[in-house]
């Protein structure tokens, strides 16, 4: 190949690539949209500030009470939320007596329904649990409710049929966890 050709090629080829400063400048560019396009409040779009109050800092949550058929459920509930509370929020969980808030709630209703069967059979294939609880968080220093939702539901799929034969108590399971990330994801600040 001739000097002069690859000296012509390698100046093309250079010539399509973009500058380090044109590189920086479009990468600055791009950054500023993205945050531009943020919203400062979390109820009108995407934000990048924090969806938790400043002004709540710590959290109580006694043990929910229990109005449906299915016993103990409110106990595995109360431990995930509380689990959920710490791992997920930046409150702190603490006795009512030191507690800014308090969380209460009660289970009003469980229920199973199927949602298919096996036509060889007859036998259920799959079922739904569905648990269904009114909540309240109040600011205990002025007793108003930050955040109160009745009839606020979730639901959990099993297979108890071959060959899954996933127990019910995989569903309850799920059901708590499930639960436990929706009642904590509407203490974020949009209220």
């Amino acid at each position: 190949m001739n000097p002069s050709t690859t000296t012509a090629t390698n100046a093309q080829a250079t010539s399509h690539r973009p500058s380090m400063a044109a590189t920086v400048l479009l990468a600055t560019v791009v950054g500023l949209g993205l945050v531009g396009g943020c919203a400062s409040d979390p109820r009108e779009g995407y934000s990048a500030t924090n969806p938790y109050t400043a002004s709540v800092r710590s959290v109580s949550v006694p043990i929910f009470q229990n109005r449906s058929y299915v016993r103990n459920f409110e106990f595995d509930l109360t431990e995930a939320v509380i689990k959920r509370i710490t791992t997920s929020t930046p409150y702190q969980v603490t006795g009512e007596a030191a507690a800014d808030t308090i969380l209460r709630g009660t289970i009003t209703d469980i229920s199973m329904s199927e949602l298919s069967r096996d036509s060889r059979t007859g036998l259920t294939n799959e079922m739904m649990v569905k648990v269904t609880m009114d909540f309240e968080w109040t600011d205990l220093r002025t007793g108003k409710p930050l955040v109160a939702r009745n009839g606020f539901a979730t639901s959990a799929l099993f297979v108890p049929s071959r060959p899954a034969r996933e127990p019910l108590e995989l569903a309850r399971f799920e059901a708590v966890q499930q639960l436990a990330r929706d009642l904590v994801d509407h203490m974020q600040s949009a209220w």
